[in-house]
C-alpha cells in the first residue's frame, strides 16, 4: 500500500512494521473497536485478554510497568515521538491511521493521537495485599472514572494498595487508566472473590477496618485518626456512588467514620472523599508524622 495514496505525508524507513490502514472495517483494528461502549469493551477485553492505553504518557507508563504491547494505533503526527518505544518492540505492528479513521473506529475523537493494545495481566494476588499495612477497599464503585481517581489518590497519598469487591469497575478499562494517570500500573491492586466475607477477611488479616459512611454512629474522621496508632494496619472502605457503602459492609467494619460537612451538603463524590480520608488516615498525615500544628524546626 502506498502511503501517499492514503493521505500520509511521509514514507518511513524503520525496522518497525508500520502498517497504513484506510478502512474502518479492517479486522486488524478490532482491538480498538468502539472504545466508548463499556459493555462491548468488557466482553472484548476479557475474551481477548487485553486493555487499551491512551496517550503517549500512559503508553510509556504501561510499558515501564512491564506490560507487553500487542499493537499500536497511531496518527501520523505521533509516529516520530514514539519511535523509541515502537523500536523496542520490532515485532509489534504499528497501525497508521488518519485521525478521522481513528475516530470512526474508536467512537470518539482521539485527541492524544496514540493508542496501544496491551496484554492484560493480573500483577498481584489478594494474598499479597492482605500483607500490606494500608489498603483502600472499593466496594461497588462502578464508575471507571471514580475507580481511576481513587487509585490515583491512594498512590499519591502513600497507601500500599487497593482491593476491589467483585462488582467494582475495572482498573484496566481505558477511562480508569486515563484518570489514574497510569497509577493503576504501579500501585498493587487485586479483587475479592467473596463480597460477603470481605470485611471479616480484612479483620482476620490484622487490619483495623474503617467504613466511610453517613450512618448515625459514624464519628469525625479526625477522631478516628487520633484513635489509631501510627503502627496499626488500616483498611478504609468506600462504597458505591449514590448509595454509599452497603449495610453489610458498614456493620462488618470495626470503625465508622464520616467527613463533617457544611449545612446543606450531605456528602462528597467518592473520589474526593477518598482523597481526604487517605490523607487523614494515611502515612502522609499529621498523625503519623507526629506533627502537632507547629512548623518543623
Amino acid at each position: 500500500m502506498n502511503m501517499a495514496d492514503q493521505g500520509f505525508r511521509f514514507a518511513y524507513t524503520t525496522t518497525v512494521p508500520i502498517v497504513p490502514i484506510a478502512a474502518a472495517g479492517d479486522t486488524r483494528l478490532s482491538d480498538y473497536l468502539k472504545l466508548r461502549e463499556v459493555t462491548l469493551r468488557k466482553l472484548l477485553e476479557t475474551e481477548q485478554g487485553i486493555f487499551i492505553a491512551e496517550g503517549e504518557k500512559v503508553i510509556r507508563r504501561a510499558l515501564q510497568a512491564g506490560y507487553r504491547p500487542r499493537s499500536f494505533l497511531l496518527a501520523e503526527r505521533w509516529v516520530a515521538g514514539l519511535t523509541d518505544v515502537t523500536q523496542r518492540w520490532p515485532d509489534v505492528p504499528v497501525y497508521l491511521v488518519t485521525e478521522q479513521l481513528a475516530e470512526t473506529v474508536t467512537g470518539f475523537h482521539v485527541h492524544r493521537g496514540a493508542l496501544a493494545s496491551m496484554h492484560r495481566e493480573q500483577r498481584h494476588r489478594l494474598e499479597d495485599l492482605l500483607g500490606f499495612d494500608r489498603v483502600v477497599v472499593i466496594e461497588d464503585v462502578v464508575d471507571h472514572t471514580n475507580v481511576g481517581a481513587i487509585i490515583r489518590n491512594a498512590a499519591g497519598l502513600g497507601w500500599d494498595g487497593v482491593i476491589l469487591a467483585p462488582r467494582a469497575a475495572d482498573p484496566l478499562y481505558r477511562r480508569s487508566i486515563k484518570v489514574s494517570m497510569g497509577a493503576v500500573f504501579s500501585l498493587p491492586w487485586a479483587r475479592l472473590s467473596d463480597w460477603a466475607g470481605g470485611p471479616s477477611l480484612l479483620r482476620r488479616s490484622g487490619f483495623r477496618t474503617v467504613a466511610l459512611t453517613l450512618t448515625a454512629d459514624a464519628v469525625d474522621l479526625e477522631r478516628i485518626s487520633a484513635e489509631l496508632g501510627s503502627a496499626e494496619r488500616v483498611a478504609i472502605l468506600f462504597g458505591a456512588e449514590g448509595g454509599g457503602l452497603s449495610a453489610a459492609w458498614t456493620r462488618g467494619a470495626e470503625l465508622r467514620a464520616t467527613i463533617p460537612m457544611a449545612a446543606g451538603i450531605d456528602s462528597l463524590n467518592v473520589a474526593a472523599a477518598s482523597a481526604i480520608a487517605c490523607y487523614v488516615l494515611g502515612p502522609l498525615s499529621a498523625r503519623t508524622r507526629g506533627v502537632t500544628g507547629q512548623s518543623p524546626g
